[in-house]
């Protein structure tokens, strides 16, 4: 699970508890002029991850970041009926996939702050 929070500026990802450690992430800050949009997407699990490097994947579970053709994500997914997908652009990362508590009110904060 995760903990997203939208200031003017910044987009906040902070994984909770044993997430932080499988994750290798304690936070990830992202300008907001970097995001491009969200989608709650129930379904992300089920994509290919690509390779992992580093991070946890074991059945039901992803945290880390994937590398799939070419791309750089980043996973910290639990409850796969939950996802987010938060498109970046300009970051390391060109996609973070998230499990968060409210995924229909975070999406619909994160492309009110970006439009």
């Amino acid at each position: 699970m995760n903990t997203v929070t939208v200031s003017d500026t910044t987009l906040r990802v902070e994984p909770r508890g044993l997430d932080k450690i499988w994750s290798f992430t304690r936070c990830l800050d992202i300008p907001l002029d970097h995001v491009r949009g969200a989608t709650f997407d129930p379904g992300a699990n089920a994509e290919p991850k690509g390779i992992r490097r580093p991070g946890l994947a074991v059945p039901g579970k992803w945290a880390g970041t994937f590398v799939h053709d070419g791309e750089r994500s980043f996973w910290n997914v639990s409850t796969p009926g939950d996802t987010v997908v938060i498109t970046l652009a300009g970051e390391r990362f060109e996609q973070l996939v998230l499990t968060v508590a409210d995924p229909r009110a975070l999406v619909d904060r994160i492309n009110a702050a970006v439009v």
